[in-house]
């Protein structure tokens, strides 16, 4: 006898993947039970849970690049995050007695006449430390003013003046930055004990308290013999080399710690330096 539309007995096979009806691919998992195709008249199985219709399924989305990346992309533009300058606190002590400076990041001022070796011994000691290091010349920063330079050997004016302290706040601030991000730092500079404002009291306002001051300071003899071989603006003359010498002399007593390298060859200065440097860091000097 043939059944109504309406009539209870199981369900024919599934359609051909042709039918409208055929079963598209496996629902993911846990998305609910999978529900079977209806006969025309036919209504669902008793106890059947009706469920919504399925969103159509494809690919995620792609996810959004960080916004860091996006506003800078490091392989379009090379932008590195760097850390700001800040003002140089005391580095701690080196490990070990009297064990130089080793590892310490630290900036230093090395402070002499013209003609102490300053750049050299610091350029030296700089390139020969196992930690990176930076060399900054108070005289080469100078220096970057081509056009109206103000030379101090056509004496000392209200120009000459201006330039020193911008080169100085300059150094002062390139040596910030170098120390936040690892680097140490040695500059050098003809310092003069009686303008402390100006000389040692500029360089730590721009530096920082944990700048180390040392002074190198050779006899008056080597001094005018190794001006005697320098050339253009880096060469003094005699009369004013002896009087930058002399007021050198009133860092006798200041408590910073003072090297005469008028026997000592570039090598064993910076040693002494490098010495002197792990005593200051130890203890540093009143200044």
């Amino acid at each position: 006898m043939q059944q109504s539309a309406g009539s209870a007995s199981a369900p024919g096979p599934w359609p051909p993947p042709s039918h409208p009806f055929a079963p598209g691919p496996s629902a993911p998992a846990g998305s609910g039970p999978p529900t079977l195709p209806l006969r025309a008249g036919q209504g669902p199985p008793p106890g059947a849970v009706p469920q919504p219709p399925r969103p159509p399924q494809g690919p995620p989305p792609p996810a959004a690049p960080p916004a860091q990346a996006a506003a800078f992309p490091s392989e379009a533009t090379g932008h590195v995050p760097l850390p700001a300058g800040t003002p140089v606190a005391v580095p701690p002590p080196p490990h070990g007695p009297l064990a130089g400076t080793g590892s310490t990041t630290l900036a230093v001022l090395l402070i002499g006449p013209a003609g102490a070796g300053k750049t050299t011994v610091a350029k030296y000691w700089a390139a020969r430390r196992p930690v990176p290091t930076a060399h900054i010349s108070l005289d080469d920063v100078r220096e970057w003013v081509h056009s109206g330079f103000a030379d101090p050997q056509s004496g000392w004016n209200d120009h000459s003046e201006a330039q020193y302290r911008l080169a100085r706040r300059t150094c002062g601030f390139a040596a910030r930055n170098f120390l936040a991000n690892g680097i140490s730092c040695i500059l050098d500079d003809a310092v003069f004990p009686d303008r402390p404002v100006v000389g040692l009291g500029g360089w730590k306002r721009h530096v920082g308290p944990g700048l180390l001051p040392v002074v190198l300071l050779p006899g008056l003899e080597i001094v005018l013999e190794r001006n005697a071989a320098r050339s253009g603006n880096r060469r003094l003359g005699d009369e004013e080399v002896a009087r930058i010498h002399g007021r050198m002399a009133g860092w006798y007593g200041s408590g910073l710690p003072i090297i005469d390298n008028s026997q000592l060859d570039v090598a064993a200065t910076a040693q002494c330096l490098d010495e002197v440097l792990a005593r200051a860091i130890a203890s540093p000097p009143p200044w």
